[in-house]
């Protein structure tokens, strides 16, 4: 027998759900947000363990607003200003096409008003921000070019939702004694909006600059929800999104210097809270609506995705994306999205539609955000996996006192020092694959060839105190230490070297500073040997500054007799071993306690 939870038990039952959910989804190759669905419809619908999931989606939602905010602070008003194409270009001509169709579809295949399949077409065209913002969070693609795309086109549905929530009175029956109220929602929401940016501008920094020097870190992380929450709620005042108002003040603080500081105190509110979104709308899945009408909403999920997915990859091409990142963005945008839900309450209290068809509707949408994931899994069969090698060179951001080329295992160990040591460190990798995985732990990391110049200049080479180049491959660094001795003569260069001969080769080049990638890793190992067999700790470290030393000795001996020409030495021990190898083929060679080698 079902039984009401208390408010306690709800909690617990909600962190318990995130805790299972999340890794036994990750374990099996499946998004998290599936699991949080999953465990949404597990808890609440089948075992009616939890009721009132509009009250949890109403708190939920705060996670879409602080995943909102975060983003903001990623994007500096110059970089949005140059997304402008594909935000007003490519994301109204999603709205608009997708909206059509789907109404055209609604008139066509049902007994639905114009009306009424205006506002079912339009508001089906939306996606969910929450969804794919997610989704791109956990692959680390939201930097990719897909990902951008995919952004501009939840950004402008997010500002379509004021002209949808605007048409849902002017389409009611009783519209013809309502007073005209559009001019003077879009002048308060024109004032918000400009009061925001005003805020931003000029309260934001100096604001955190007095709380920063307090060293209270509660009181940042309160003044952090303080605004973000703040923005979110004039904008809601106003009409608007509440995410967009977050957005915003994330937009207005992306060249703060507090903006990392910030990012850290959102980020565990963020990530909790998107997981009770998730929960939530799996909570507020109808089974009864479901079963009563399967048929349906087993035509209409598929088409609905498939409609949307189709119109978004023509219109990406159109815009000039490849093959491969328009169906991306086709198969990640095809579900309905959480303002659905706002939407479609409105037009239920303006007497557009029933109530019943609002559910069945909301229910559409629902199993459109679980079949999501399944169909990104598409991707694989539809585009090569060439096609899928690069991302773009974006260096917003980038300039720092060590531009550090190249961050395979030698580079990550060495950036570890650097940043223990307080120096900014800039990343550029030619690996995306590299850059997708080690940019989601807030590495200042940029995909891009350090073999060419323009890469270089736009990673803040000139701005550079020192350039650190741990290319793995000898050929690769020789070219990269070339053109930046020809092209930036004033920079100072600390260089990996592939081994013994290429020290000589860089030396010959006047770099600053070479270190044999496993030089040091081998005296080490070495040094920790000679410990194990019970020599003194400073007797030990005599001998390994002794050899240390020799082989610096040594290598500027080879290097003066090189005289300005490659040399090629050969690998000669530094101390030699006190009895000549022999030939262990025969009995009387072989040491006590060993066999006779098989024939």
């Amino acid at each position: 027998m079902a039984a009401e939870a208390s408010e306690f038990t709800e909690v617990l039952l909600l962190l318990g759900a995130v805790a299972v959910a999340a890794p036994a989804f990750k374990s099996i190759g499946l998004a998290t947000v599936l699991g949080y669905l999953a465990a949404g419809i597990a808890i609440g619908p089948v075992a009616t363990l939890i009721t009132g999931s509009e009250e949890l989606l109403d708190f939920g939602e705060i996670g879409v607003v602080l995943l909102l905010f975060v983003i903001g602070l990623e994007l500096k008003p110059s970089r949005l200003w140059s997304m402008r194409r594909d935000i007003f270009g490519l994301g109204a001509s999603q709205v608009v096409l997708t909206g059509a169709v789907l109404a055209a579809l609604a008139l066509a295949l049902t007994d639905l008003e114009w009306q009424v399949a205006t506002i079912v077409g339009f508001t089906l065209a939306l996606s969910s921000t929450a969804f794919a913002l997610q989704l791109l969070e956990e692959g680390g693609d939201r930097n990719r070019r897909y990902g951008q795309t995919s952004f501009s086109i939840l950004l402008f549905q997010d500002l379509a939702i004021v002209p949808l929530l605007a048409l849902v009175p002017l389409l009611s029956p009783g519209t013809a004694d309502a007073e005209p109220g559009g001019i003077d929602d879009f002048a308060i929401a024109m004032l918000s909006i400009a009061a925001l940016l005003a805020s931003g501008r000029y309260l934001l920094n100096p604001l955190f600059r007095i709380i920063a020097n307090t060293g209270a870190r509660e009181a940042m992380i309160a003044a952090a929800l303080f605004v973000v929450l703040g923005a979110a709620g004039l904008m809601q005042y106003a009409g608007l999104s509440m995410a967009m108002g977050a957005f915003i003040a994330g937009v207005m603080l992306a060249e703060s210097s507090y903006r990392h500081e910030l990012e850290s105190s959102i980020e565990p509110f963020r990530g909790i809270l998107l997981a009770v979104f998730f929960m939530a709308v799996g909570l507020s899945l109808e089974l009864g609506i479901i079963l009563e009408n399967w048929l349906t909403i087993l035509i209409a999920v598929p088409l609905i995705m498939l409609v949307k997915a189709l119109v978004t990859y023509g219109l990406c091409r159109l815009f000039g994306s490849s093959h491969a990142d328009s169906v991306k963005v086709g198969l990640l945008l095809p579900q309905g999205g959480e303002f659905g839900f706002v939407i479609f309450s409105a037009a239920v209290a303006e007497f557009i539609f029933l109530q019943s068809l609002a559910s069945l509707l909301i229910a559409i949408i629902t199993v459109s955000m679980a079949a999501t994931p399944l169909a990104i899994g598409l991707a694989r069969f539809l585009i090569r996996e060439e096609e899928d090698e690069t991302i773009d060179e974006n260096f917003e951001g980038a300039g720092s006192d060590v531009l550090m080329i190249g961050f395979s295992r030698f580079g990550q160990i060495a950036s570890q020092i650097l940043l223990s040591g307080g120096a900014r460190v800039t990343i550029i990798d030619h690996s995306a694959n590299r850059v997708r995985v080690v940019e989601k732990f807030g590495f200042r990391i940029y995909y891009g060839d350090g073999r060419r110049k323009d890469v270089l200049e736009a990673a803040g080479i000139r701005q550079a105190r020192i350039v650190a180049v741990c290319t793995h491959g000898r050929e690769a660094t020789d070219r990269i230490v070339d053109l930046i001795q020809r092209e930036f003569p004033h920079v100072r260069l600390f260089v990996r070297s592939y081994d013994r001969n290429h020290t000589l080769a860089l030396r010959a080049r006047d770099v600053e500073y070479e270190i044999r990638e496993t030089f040091e890793s081998g005296l080490m190992f070495g040094r920790k040997t000679l410990e194990a067999m019970g020599i003194e700790e400073i007797t030990v470290s005599e001998i390994v500054d002794d050899v240390r030393r020799r082989d610096e000795e040594r290598l500027s001996i080879q290097a003066a007799e090189a005289s300005g020409r490659e040399r090629v030495s050969t690998p000669e021990p530094l101390v030699k071993p006190r009895r000549e190898s022999r030939r262990l083929d025969k009995v009387a060679d072989l040491p006590d306690g060993l066999d006779e080698p098989r024939k």
